[in-house]
């Protein structure tokens, strides 16, 4: 087996390398890891990482040299159950649960993670944000059902985090084949101002300002505001927003800010933020296509282990993260895709989008057959 180790040097798509090692069952090799840094060796997020990984498998391997600086990971099957993980403070739980929701379908067990840490932040996507839009996305590829949910139990703002969440997936033998081809018309706006240990009249304030802008644009704009309280609130204080556009077909697409954590950077008014915001969302919806840009890599993995048929997306322009990710789907599964761009409609609207081809690897469920 040595022979069909994939093996890269340095950090980054640390994520992408593990989660397509465990799908596809290849070892992975990563050398060189931050070796020039002062600080050389795997940060305290990615080993946190490769500990969820370790209990949502059975039997996976993990080899890591004295400096950190070299991983083998040797993937085990995909176990899933009831799992808890402390997600390191670092990364929001987005981080991590971007990888849970490529890997939940696959499981031998339905997934059910407790995950605790920060919800929300600058860096990652939030909870909110993948709960408005990739749980969508997965019922497109027929992951759907009772089980699968995503809530928000506590939330946690950096640095202190003292989030909660629950995310519970059912199995799949296969991924059906999608063709989302027409993004369709924005047609409304939901969002969620959220505010922790500030003053709950700070939600208010973003919702008016995200308002001003999106007004212009369309008449049906809800915004929820979500001020949680006590125990519920996590440990640092903050607020952001979560704003989703929704298409005639169904098509989701996001955009999101927080506030900076206290003490880092220059504080944001809300007014700024929720401007700021509205006008991300803008930017997304320019950009359009029928998957959102964090979820472009999401589609593709989906798209790759389908069945054998074709399936057809159409993305905006392709975020640099998801075209490494397409080279890193070529190394573990030999998946091409056909790449075709495809001009703005005539009126000008919208940016360049890209319309992704490929045949299904017919990836089944093995462990769901084995009783």
């Amino acid at each position: 087996m040595a022979s069909s180790c994939v093996s890269y040097e340095g950090c980054n798509f640390f994520r992408q390398r593990l989660v397509l090692s465990t799908l596809s069952g290849k070892p992975v090799k990563i050398r060189k890891i931050r070796s020039k840094d002062d600080n050389p060796g795997l940060r305290d997020f990615e080993a946190s990482f490769i500990r969820l990984m370790d209990k949502i498998t059975n039997g996976t391997r993990i080899e890591i040299n004295e400096t950190g600086t070299t991983l083998y990971f040797q993937p085990g099957l995909l176990y899933g159950g009831p799992v808890e993980h402390d997600c390191n403070l670092q990364r929001s739980i987005g981080y991590y649960l971007e990888a849970l929701l490529a890997l939940a379908p696959f499981m031998k067990n339905p997934l059910k993670a407790v995950l605790r840490g920060v919800t929300n932040d600058q860096k990652d996507p939030s909870v909110d944000t993948l709960k408005a839009t990739a749980i969508p996305l997965m019922k497109r590829f027929g992951i759907d059902g009772e089980g699968l949910e995503l809530k928000v139990l506590r939330r946690g703002m950096p640095p202190g985090g003292g989030g909660e969440v629950v995310f519970s997936c059912p199995v799949r033998r296969f991924i059906k084949p999608v063709q989302l081809t027409d993004p369709g018309k924005v047609k409304r706006i939901r969002g969620m101002a959220f505010s922790v240990r500030v003053s709950p009249q700070i939600a208010n304030r973003i919702v008016d300002s995200a308002r001003s802008i999106l007004n212009q644009f369309i008449p049906d704009i809800y915004i929820y505001t979500d001020h949680m309280k006590g125990a519920n609130s996590g440990k640092s204080p903050g607020f952001g927003l979560s704003l989703i556009a929704e298409t005639t077909n169904g098509t989701f697409l996001s955009a999101e800010m927080a506030s900076n954590p206290p003490g880092q950077g220059t504080p944001i008014l809300p007014e700024e933020l929720g401007k700021n915001c509205a006008k991300l969302l803008l930017e997304e919806i320019y950009r359009g296509g029928c998957v959102d840009s964090i979820n472009q890599s999401l589609a593709l993995l989906y798209m790759t282990l389908g069945q054998q048929d074709v399936s057809k997306v159409l993305l905006g322009p392709l975020s640099p993260y998801t075209i490494e990710f397409l080279r890193h789907l070529r190394s573990f599964f030999q998946t091409m895709f056909k790449i075709e761009t495809q001009k703005p409609e005539e009126d000008g609207k919208g940016g360049q989008k890209v319309l992704m081809t490929c045949v299904g690897v017919g990836y089944t469920n093995l462990s769901k057959t084995l009783k």
